[in-house]
């Protein structure tokens, strides 16, 4: 049996599974890569192993602002569960690694036939619904330092190591927020020693400091997830 990863894959009935997967190949991830643009087409539906991917919103068919994350725990395309072949956002490759890829139209075909697909995939569709509502409250209420540190536990949960790359730029263009405003927050979790940051290179030192100084949505998507995808 191969390594599957996904966490919606492996949830299948094992029967189901295989077949699944035999409709998949294998792709790399690519630091930076662009998966699809707003108002494309969607072409292709698909399942991250390692590595994550950005969701992120247009304005005036600019990407300005993540609204979303995806890693081994869900998938790109969840517009394709509802009957919808145009991506609503902009997909961006934030860490690299490899992902189960399935045509659009053989992931419609085994929709139809597959009961335990579809039921799981619409239970996810729910928690993405769920998320990008926690999401816009968290914009509009939270202070820059409790998003951050949300945001860099989301980024450390599906990047699989205690260590990533990002930079302040790329994060104040995440998190839509003036650079000075990254500086500062995450200055201040460093005092804390909550992470290290340098050159780029992010390393979580306590993780529990970090979740203290993180705002309440990260755990709540986290309940929204186990308690949906029960």
């Amino acid at each position: 049996m191969p390594d599957i990863q996904n966490l919606l894959i492996e949830r299948l009935p094992r029967a189901e599974r295989m077949h699944f997967l035999n409709l998949c190949v294998e792709v790399e991830l690519a630091m930076s890569a662009v998966v699809c643009e707003s108002g494309s087409l969607t072409q292709h539906a698909y399942f991250p192993r390692e590595g994550y991917i950005s969701l992120i919103t247009p304005l005036n068919g600019k990407p300005v602002l993540e609204v979303g994350m995806v890693g081994n725990e869900g998938m790109l395309g969840t517009q394709l569960v509802l009957g919808v072949t145009e991506a609503p956002l902009f997909a961006l490759v934030q860490g690299p690694g490899t992902a189960w890829r399935v045509t659009a139209a053989k992931f419609r075909k085994e929709l139809l036939h597959s009961e335990a697909l579809r039921a799981s995939l619409l239970r996810y569709v729910q928690v993405t619904m769920n998320q990008s509502a926690a999401s816009a409250a968290c914009l509009r209420f939270h202070h820059i330092g409790p998003r951050l540190a949300r945001w860099l536990l989301m980024t450390q949960d599906r990047a699989g190591s205690d260590t990533f790359h990002v930079t302040q730029e790329f994060l104040a263009y995440m998190l839509g927020v003036r650079r000075v405003g990254i500086t500062a927050a995450a200055t201040e979790l460093q005092r804390l020693g909550s992470i290290q940051y340098r050159r780029g290179e992010v390393t979580v030192l306590d993780r529990r400091r970090l979740e203290n100084a993180a705002c309440s949505c990260y755990a709540a998507d986290k309940k929204s997830y186990v308690d949906v995808m029960h």
